[in-house]
């Protein structure tokens, strides 16, 4: 699937989409225009009926869509921001060390916080190395990016509780998006918490669009 040039929606049939997780509606929305991606015919056809009319900008409105649709479950809505190379603002420090995906101090950071915090984060799913800050010998911090379609680079970033707000987030991130530019890919940043979209905000990204994900009783 692909974004119209001249805008408008797109609907398509997708039991595996990346948009939302396994039996989900997904909707994304970016400028003037947005795919939805549904799990089965007669879901995608719901969809293309009771939203073909409304505007483009309520269709990560889950109040919007509750009135129109039969909505069990809703995750989201979330914002989309990208960087542009000429935007980017990097972060110190520069002790930000880079270790595999699957390193076992990863693992660690992750299973450190709850289960909401490591689905959102995004980090079991990366495919560059880690960018991790360390206190001692342990892993606080750490950031990645999976590679997307279309040349993007899906950065995820996780702090552990007791060591936020010091700027560790924003170091690894910095350290993650420096090496998805490098790779000449778009970096993008989901995030529905506002201390994670500072974050993206003090590197340059910029906002321009949302995500959300319904489950629909059918």
């Amino acid at each position: 699937m692909a974004f119209h040039d001249e805008g408008g929606v797109e609907v398509a049939v997708s039991a595996s989409s990346l948009l939302c997780p396994p039996g989900w509606v997904g909707i994304v929305a970016l400028g003037d225009a947005a795919i939805i991606t549904a799990p089965t015919g007669s879901q995608a056809a719901t969809v293309r009926r009771m939203l073909h009319d409304m505007p483009l900008e309520t269709l990560t409105d889950s109040d919007r869509l509750r009135a129109v649709l039969p909505i069990d479950e809703v995750l989201g809505p979330a914002s989309l921001a990208y960087l542009d190379e000429g935007d980017f603002q990097p972060a110190g420090p520069d002790d930000v060390e880079v270790v595999l995906a699957g390193h076992d101090d990863l693992a660690t950071l992750l299973a450190s916080v709850t289960k909401d915090d490591a689905d959102e984060c995004g980090l079991a799913d990366i495919t560059s190395p880690a960018f991790v800050v360390r206190h001692g010998r342990h892993v606080v911090a750490a950031a990645g990016y999976r590679r997307w379609p279309g040349m993007l680079a899906h950065i995820g970033v996780l702090t552990k509780p007791d060591q936020r707000a010091r700027g560790l987030a924003r170091a690894a991130a910095s350290a993650a998006a420096a090496e998805a530019i490098a790779n000449r890919l778009l970096p993008q940043w989901r995030a529905r918490p506002e201390p994670s979209r500072r974050v993206a905000r003090a590197l340059g990204f910029r906002q321009l669009g949302a995500q959300l994900s319904i489950r629909l009783n059918t």
